[in-house]
């Protein structure tokens, strides 16, 4: 609140011109994407001193890219991109280069390009393997030496999937663990499910740990796992891992379900109106902004940390 009040007010410093956005969004596929589309609909509102031009892209690479392209045609001040793929931007970022639009990434990366003005996000493979990190003490603690995982991955070639997996693998690879099988999710809670029921199908028995990319692939996934009459979570068979540490997930370890999550902040609105509000000034701005996050598990006091949990 602190942080979109101090941009508010920046924004009504400004010289009282309304500032344009263009926000290309990834969709609408989890509670986390939901937190961020919130967040950056909050800040640039018209009461503090932004026209937004909003765009669901439901996850389709081909609709954001004409999104943008059409940012440009509106001739906005600023562009917002959270790219559903890191790749296959450069052509289109140079569009907007050529017509002086400043474009901003938040969440998700762009490999294959760096004509944007600032990224701000998470480091997703230091969050994979923070996971696996956790896993291996947690393991440790349990006195559990074979270790069978089977992965539920997000969107395939997003940079969240990308350094989760890589981040993960790295630990799981230290140690020797046995990763049974890799299949996208798509960062729904439908895909968890859906790919959850395969695995239980072809791996019966065979698993003792399901990570899943984010929280709503861990949901569905552990609708599955009940759904088959198995147990999981901390006083269960399977140890469920996933990411994001939205406000479902730490119901979901209150109730014993689910076992860790790791936190991905969506909400970027504030920093990228910090952001805008230094460019207006002709200040300079980082080209990479990481965010600062944690990890929670059952260990924790959960329904006291929830109390101020913002998503």
């Amino acid at each position: 609140a602190a942080d979109a009040s101090d941009a508010a007010d920046a924004a009504d410093a400004a010289d009282g011109d309304v500032i344009k956005i263009g926000f290309a969004q990834v969709g609408h596929e989890s509670d986390w994407r939901t937190a961020s589309t919130n967040s950056a609909q909050s800040i640039f509102s018209a009461e503090n001193g932004y026209d937004l031009q909003f765009v669901d892209c439901d996850q389709d690479s081909a609709v954001q890219l004409e999104a943008v392209r059409g940012f440009i045609e509106q001739d906005v001040d600023y562009i917002i991109i959270d790219p559903i793929v890191s790749t296959g931007w450069d052509t289109v970022l140079t569009e907007c280069e050529e017509a002086g639009i400043p474009v901003i990434v938040i969440d998700r990366t762009i490999d294959d390009s760096d004509k944007y003005i600032s990224w701000v996000g998470s480091n997703f493979k230091n969050e994979g393997l923070a996971a696996g990190e956790w896993l291996k003490a947690y393991t440790d603690a349990k006195g559990i030496s074979d270790v069978n995982v089977l992965v539920i991955e997000g969107t395939t070639g997003a940079s969240a999937q990308i350094g989760r997996t890589d981040g993960f693998k790295e630990i799981a690879d230290a140690n020797g663990w046995n990763i049974l099988d890799s299949q996208t999710g798509d960062f729904t809670q439908a895909g968890g499910q859906e790919v959850m029921e395969s695995y239980i199908k072809s791996y019966e028995g065979q698993f003792n740990v399901v990570v899943c990319q984010n929280d709503n692939e861990a949901f569905g996934a552990i609708d599955a796992i009940h759904a088959a009459g198995k147990t999981c979570g901390p006083d269960g068979d399977i140890i469920v891992v996933s990411f994001d540490s939205v406000k479902a997930a730490f119901e979901s370890m209150i109730a014993g379900d689910l076992n860790a999550t790791f936190e991905c902040n969506p909400l970027h609105g504030p920093r990228v109106a910090e952001i805008i509000q230094k460019l207006e000034k002709g200040e300079e701005v980082e080209k990479i902004q990481y965010v600062d996050e944690a990890y929670f598990d059952t260990s924790m006091d959960l329904e006291e940390i929830l109390k101020t949990r913002a998503y």
